[in-house]
């Protein structure tokens, strides 16, 4: 009797202590409750006292111990769990690697022994350890997982749950202890479980289940057997032919796809079926790189004979792949060849049905918006048909009167001629219109007309036809050279308004108009260059200066004064749009003229965007100055008046002190002397910093010594508590300048903290050494931490509030000096914490996470 396989269900997580074990144990007690055999193979708790609660009820089959070296291992005790043969085991930590020794190397393996036996299993795993995604998460977290478990392994199991929960929850239940003892939290905290690699992972995690939904789905229609798209997820599908406009074709659906939200892009090339029309020889391959490179796959499908079934095989693909959107050119064939065969592109759309369809213009990509030249009515090729047709019309009426002589009479051959008269006039204008109503009249005459082969008319009404004739073919002929002209003009028309539109919003949404605005000039009018020229005796900020002056150019700039250009249009008096290359047609200057405003309002605009900028830069060093100087007069003030006071006393002989008194008012001056020669040295530094002149001189040292020295001169340092680990790594900084900056950053927590204490904390991540100040006062507000780096920035902008706010600017410049960071962030349960992240000075050994 063949054991049917039991069937494998996974809680998938994004990161440890998502809730994955405690989702496991509260789905075992649903089943033990339903009067399911469940039993326990193996569960960490790590200690958890919520998820260890969930055990109480359950069976759990004793662990097997294993001698390693002088330590003793425990493991789940597979021969056990076989022979209790229960209906469900729990099983967690999946990619869990089993101690030297054991049957198996890795505890998936375990599972699938289990599998075999017809025991339904429940298990955990976490997204770091998916095989497929080790490189991507050691990027992202700078952590190598050295337990994976294979993708097949979870793809075969055949419930899949992901247990989800937002970054800042995570890390809340982190900080309040509920995942990691307490004494890990802040190094957990400050390297792996940091908001954007937990958005990260949580990302993967989704991506990762969103994948397998996708296959799932995509299996059950094709048993289904469900041609029907179904919207559940934005695809794209473009469709390339390996012509030339394939590469444009293709970066279009690009764009399209990233604006439809990151949608899947996949580039499908049609062949056809019977062989007879074909990509050109290597086309494939270079298909299939453009493709890669945008991040799409690419794929061919065989379409089983002409344009019909290429159609078919297109939309068959796009419906198998359930796209939403379907991306081609347009034809490249003529006009004519679309009279009569519409084209892949028309039968796609009309039977694409639910699938938007988009048509890319490729013939213009790349290409600026450019005027049609006004010509007299219609275009050469047609009147060099209309002069051909205007021979081979009358000859063929006259060769067709004279054969069917015997059948058809006088009337009959007038109305061919007419006819020929008028489609000539149709296609090829009056002039060749009147030559063959000419040529007309003289074969119907000389031919047709008795008495024949003569030029003479007996009957008068015969003379009357041969001048209708040629009158009805000048009228037709004038009809249609009009119809053309205002064709012409409608179109030229259109272009214009389109080409002033473009115009308009170059100038409307662009910061710098000027130098676009020209180059869609100089491509629009076919320019070798386009510039605009002011005098600049007429600019005020250009004085003594004589000539023209450049305000801006699109090409080479070889015209410098107006009257080197081809083209000259004076938008102003003192400034010319000009160009070169060639000489502008009367409609095109008056065109020019208008563009000449708009690159007025361009430049005015401009103009005022700078002057408001520098209005704007003179207000804040107005501002700036008036904040130094009511900061540095408060607390220059008060140190002074300090030092005044304690030396009066000391200088007054009529003032009996004590040498008690006398110490302290000595030591009053000294302190008042240490905050003026700390907030001289600030304003220093701050100088220094903003021209430039700071140079560290960079070497390893650890925090550890950092941290003493910079205490040594913060007042109220008995506040700080120290708790750096020796071990870690020293960082490559400047000895001076890292002191300083931590003795600011700490000067700022107990200045701000409400008398809370205030703890240095260290840890090393990736290739970095991150120092924390850590403090549990008010905190900063989310919008506000950018401002907390300013300079004369002082929280809450209180002006009871000692210092002139310089501390954390000046840190902050210190630090991005020598190589590093400083930022803010919220202290778990309350507060600020400011992380100092400089460059370790060696090797950072990478951290492995459990859970």
């Amino acid at each position: 009797m063949v054991t049917k396989r039991g069937e494998l269900r996974i809680h998938l997580g994004a990161a440890p202590g998502v809730g994955k074990t405690f989702a496991m144990l509260g789905e075992a007690r649903r089943r033990l409750d339903r009067g399911t055999d469940v039993v326990v193979g193996v569960v960490e708790t790590h200690g958890r006292e919520r998820t260890a609660s969930l055990l109480e009820g359950l069976e759990v089959i004793p662990r097997r111990r294993v001698e390693h070296g002088a330590s003793a291992l425990e493991e789940m005790d597979l021969d056990a769990v076989l022979a209790r043969n229960a209906e469900v085991v729990l099983v967690d930590e999946l990619a869990h690697t089993n101690a030297p020794g054991s049957r198996n190397a890795k505890r998936w393996q375990d599972v699938e022994e289990m599998l075999d036996a017809g025991i339904d299993v429940i298990s955990t795993v976490n997204v770091q350890h998916m095989e497929s995604l080790g490189d991507v998460v050691h990027r992202i977290t700078g952590a190598r997982q050295r337990e994976t478990v294979p993708d097949e392994v979870v793809r075969g199991a055949e419930q899949l749950e992901l247990v989800d929960i937002t970054p800042e929850a995570l890390r809340r239940r982190l900080a309040h202890g509920n995942v990691y003892a307490a004494e890990k939290v802040d190094a957990a905290l400050a390297n792996y479980f940091q908001v954007p690699n937990l958005i990260a992972l949580r990302e993967l995690a989704l991506l990762w289940v969103a994948d397998e939904v996708d296959v799932a789905l995509r299996r059950h229609r094709t048993d289904k057997k469900i041609t029907d798209v179904w919207e559940t997820r934005e695809r794209v599908v473009v469709a390339l032919t390996g012509g030339p406009e394939s590469e444009t074709v293709l970066r279009r659906a690009t764009r399209i796809a990233k604006r439809a939200g990151q949608a899947d892009l996949l580039a499908v090339h049609v062949l056809r079926g019977d062989g007879l029309v074909g990509a050109p020889i290597g086309a494939t391959m270079a298909m299939r790189r453009l493709a890669e490179g945008v991040g799409a796959t690419f794929h061919t499908a065989v379409g089983d004979g002409g344009a019909d079934a290429v159609t078919t095989a297109l939309l068959d693909f796009a419906r198998g792949v359930n796209a939403t959107q379907l991306v081609l050119g347009t034809s490249r064939r003529s006009r004519l060849a679309r009279l009569f065969d519409p084209g892949i592109g028309a039968r796609v759309v009309q039977e694409s049905g639910p699938i938007d369809v988009h048509m890319v213009t490729h013939d213009s990509a790349g290409r600026a918006l450019r005027l049609p030249v006004l010509r007299g009515g219609l275009p050469a090729s047609r009147q060099s048909a209309g002069w051909v047709l205007a021979v081979l019309g009358p000859a063929v009426a006259t060769l067709a009167g004279v054969l069917l002589r015997d059948v058809i009479g006088l009337s009959t051959d007038v109305v061919l001629f007419f006819l020929a008269a008028v489609v000539v006039a149709i296609v090829g204008g009056l002039g060749p219109a009147l030559l063959a109503a000419l040529l007309g009249g003289f074969g119907l005459n000389f031919f047709l007309t008795p008495p024949l082969y003569s030029l003479s008319i007996n009957e008068t009404g015969n003379l009357i036809t041969v001048v209708t004739m040629l009158v009805v073919a000048v009228l037709v002929a004038l009809v249609v050279d009009r119809a053309a002209r205002r064709a012409e003009q409608a179109a030229r028309a259109r272009a214009e308004a389109a080409l002033l539109a473009s115009f308009a919003r170059t100038v409307l949404t662009r910061t710098d108009p000027l130098p676009r605005l020209l180059e869609k000039v100089r491509e629009a009018f076919g320019l070798r260059c386009a510039a605009l020229l002011e005098r600049a005796g007429d600019r005020t900020d250009l004085p003594g200066r004589a000539g023209w002056h450049l305000v801006a150019v699109s090409g080479p700039p070889d015209c410098l004064r107006p009257d080197e250009a081809d083209v000259d249009v004076e938008v102003e008096p003192g400034l010319h749009l000009v160009g070169t290359g060639r000489s502008l047609p009367a409609a095109d200057r008056r065109l020019l003229e208008t563009v000449g405003g708009q690159a007025l309002l361009a430049l005015r605009s401009q103009r005022a965007a700078a002057e408001a900028e520098s209005a704007r830069h003179r207000a804040e060093v107005n501002e700036t100055r008036g904040a130094l100087l009511s900061a540095v007069g408060h607390d220059l003030r008060s140190p002074l008046t300090s030092i005044k006071a304690a030396a009066g006393s000391l200088r007054d002989p009529l003032l009996r002190l004590s040498g008690t008194d006398r110490a302290e008012l000595l030591a009053t001056v000294e302190e008042s002397a240490d905050r003026l020669t700390g907030l001289v040295d600030n304003l220093l530094d701050s100088s220094r910093l903003a021209a430039g002149a700071v140079h560290p001189l960079l070497a390893p040292i650890g925090y550890g010594e950092v941290a003493v020295r910079a205490l040594d001169g913060v007042e109220n340092a008995a506040r700080v508590r120290v708790e750096i680990d020796e071990a870690l790594p020293d960082v490559v900084a400047d000895v001076g300048l890292l002191e300083r900056v931590v003795a600011n950053v700490v000067d700022n927590a107990l200045r701000h903290g409400a008398g809370a204490p205030v703890a240095l904390r260290a840890s090393a991540h990736a290739d970095r050494v991150e120092l924390r100040v850590v403090d549990g006062g008010p905190g900063v507000p989310r919008h506000s931490r950018d401002g907390l780096f300013a300079a004369f920035q002082r929280l809450g902008d209180r002006d009871a509030a000692p210092g002139v706010g310089l501390g954390l600017s000046v840190a902050r410049g210190l630090t991005t000096v020598m190589g590093g960071t400083l930022s803010a962030e919220d202290t778990p349960g309350g507060g600020l914490t400011v992380v100092v992240s400089m460059p370790s000075a060696g090797a950072v050994a990478e951290p492995e996470v459990i859970g």
